[in-house]
């Protein structure tokens, strides 16, 4: 039974919903027509990119369709939209919906979308996941793209959910994770009933777990699959979340998979393109009652700031999500009870989820967006969800929960912050993915929403700008690639060092700006390292505050 957020403080709040303003007009269609079939209640993810290399982040939004044939939704086709933020050549935050002239035609049952410059060629591009046939998106520059998924040999045509770019065999390419979920289709549809006999989606352990697929980047444009060769093909369970780190500090990119009711996968990297699943031994396979739990979206990073990167995983209405708490050698404990992150996550089904600094303090924060996949039970007596609930559409209604913001307390604790969120935390909506990223260039972090069956939120932060921060470009040695999964190490004149890792693929289903983003608080930049995925370490000295910098390999000390 969910519970109201507390009171909201009479403090500003620190989001605001600005979609509409800004011109993002997109809402999810999941295709229900009453027969509850199971993937009408997954979707979708969102990438924020930048789409035309303008120094902006553009935004991807995934779209559902319709399931069953003959079903007609009204309106536009249903199609994933990729949305051009103009804010480089207007100096405003105004999107314009660019998909017609994109050449992106994606018209599958959308789930997740990764983003990554796979070719090399300084642009990004896109692999989008479905129930079917997955796509990838090659940016041939111009705002177009043109679909390379069969000449490129990245294929999947299952049920995927997340993918991951990275860079596991440290050859300077992008290789792509692919998570797939359950053997689902029409034909093997099973109904299943709600408490009081009322129909409802089933548990994904209805169906047959589907394996993950992982493709090497052979240069050429082309992929090979090395799933068996990798030690991948050996253990899978219903992938729902994926996110590369190095877990170990070995200098190797690991693999973290969340799973939905079966043990979670924490692939380490043991080189030669050789992996293996230290999860159970390490402690992060199930939580620590020894029960796996329904893995939805992932947050990794260093959040207590010892130098290593930690694990968020989201669970379930009835589990808590698990803070799993690493010692820097891929050995993990469930802290969740300790850090207080446990008792506000119960009532929850969370799904996109990540750390970030809000505040811009130095600490990382934790943001969990939530929307049941099993229909809530809002008929007790006293639950005061119900009268809110009340207030959304009947999809709200029946699935809709709020979703929190959680406040580093720099003492390894955390406190509700979701009534410092604004109004954007008080809505009772089924959320799912959530992508991170500064979209007006202001020197905070925002973060852009899907919900299911409901409209993307774009919130933007209001206050994290007025802290010190210092914002970080991390390029290889020829300018034109992200470089994915390198590290960051500030040095601040208060004696603090902070460490970030170049991320991308993280959260539920989505892809956020691999822009480092660093809370300084009050405090100086003494000197800036960066640990090069693959290569060497270099300092780039005290580098200015409240801009952003673009550190190139090769150009440091």
């Amino acid at each position: 039974m969910a519970s109201d957020p507390p009171a909201p403080p009479s403090q500003p709040a620190v989001f605001e919903d600005r979609a509409a303003e800004a011109r993002l007009a997109f809402r999810h269609r999941n295709g229900a027509r009453g027969r509850y079939l199971l993937p009408e209640i997954m979707g979708s993810g969102a990438a924020l990119f930048d789409a035309d290399g303008d120094g902006d982040l553009d935004a991807y939004l995934v779209q559902g369709a319709e399931l069953e044939p003959g079903a007609a939704d009204g309106g536009s086709p249903a199609r994933d939209r990729l949305f051009r933020n103009e804010l480089a050549e207007t100096g405003e935050l105004r999107f314009v919906d660019a998909t017609d002239d994109s050449g992106i035609e994606s018209t599958g049952y959308g789930m997740g979308v990764a983003a990554g410059d796979f070719d090399g060629d300084g642009r990004v591009d896109l692999y989008v996941t479905n129930l079917g046939p997955n796509r990838l998106w090659r940016n041939v520059g111009g705002g177009r793209f043109e679909d390379a998924t069969e000449a490129a040999g990245a294929d999947d045509p299952r049920w995927s959910v997340p993918a991951a770019f990275f860079d596991y065999d440290v050859d300077g390419k992008l290789d792509l994770f692919v998570a797939n979920y359950v053997d689902f289709n029409l034909g093997n549809h099973t109904l299943c009933t709600f408490g009081s006999g009322e129909p409802d989606y089933c548990s994904p352990k209805t169906y047959r777990a589907e394996p993950d697929r992982l493709f090497r980047n052979l240069g050429d444009g082309r992929f090979e699959q090395t799933t068996d060769r990798a030690g991948l093909a050996s253990e899978f369970g219903n992938g729902l979340g994926a996110v590369p780190a190095d877990l170990d500090l070995d200098g190797r990119l690991d693999l973290y998979v969340a799973n939905d009711g079966t043990p979670n996968q924490m692939w380490m990297n043991r080189g030669g393109g050789r992996f293996e699943n230290r999860a159970l031994f390490g402690g992060s396979a199930v939580n620590r009652r020894g029960e796996p739990e329904a893995g939805m979206g992932i947050g990794v990073g260093d959040m207590d700031g010892d130098g290593d990167e930690d694990l968020y995983v989201t669970h379930i209405t009835g589990e808590t999500s698990t803070l799993y708490l690493n010692d820097g050698e891929g050995h993990f404990i469930d802290a969740g009870m300790l850090a207080g992150l446990d008792p506000p996550s119960l009532p929850m089904t969370g799904f996109g989820t990540g750390w970030f600094d809000f505040d811009n303090d130095g600490d990382l924060d934790l943001l969990a967006v939530n929307g049941a996949v099993r229909r809530l039970d809002r008929t007790r007596s006293g639950d005061a969800a119900a009268a809110r609930a009340a207030a959304g559409t009947d999809h709200e209604r029946r699935f809709g929960q709020p979703n929190q913001l959680f406040r580093n307390l720099g003492n390894g604790r955390f406190e509700d912050a979701s009534p410092l969120g604004g109004p954007a935390f008080a809505a009772y909506e089924v959320s799912r993915g959530a992508a991170f990223g500064d979209v007006d260039n202001d020197g905070d972090t925002d973060v852009l929403i899907t919900n299911n069956g409901g409209p993307a939120r774009l919130l933007m932060n209001l206050v994290g700008q007025d802290g010190g921060w210092i914002g970080l470009r991390l390029a290889t040695s020829d300018g034109n690639r992200d470089a994915l999964g390198s590290v960051v190490h500030v040095a601040l004149d208060d004696g603090r060092l902070l460490m970030r890792r170049v991320h991308a693929a993280m959260s539920y289903a989505s892809s956020s700006d691999p822009r480092v983003l660093v809370g300084l608080g009050d405090a100086g930049v003494e000197d800036v390292r960066v640990h090069w995925l693959g290569a060497g370490e270099e300092s780039f000295g005290p580098l200015a505050p409240r801009t952003y910098h673009e550190l190139r390999q090769g150009r440091g000390r």
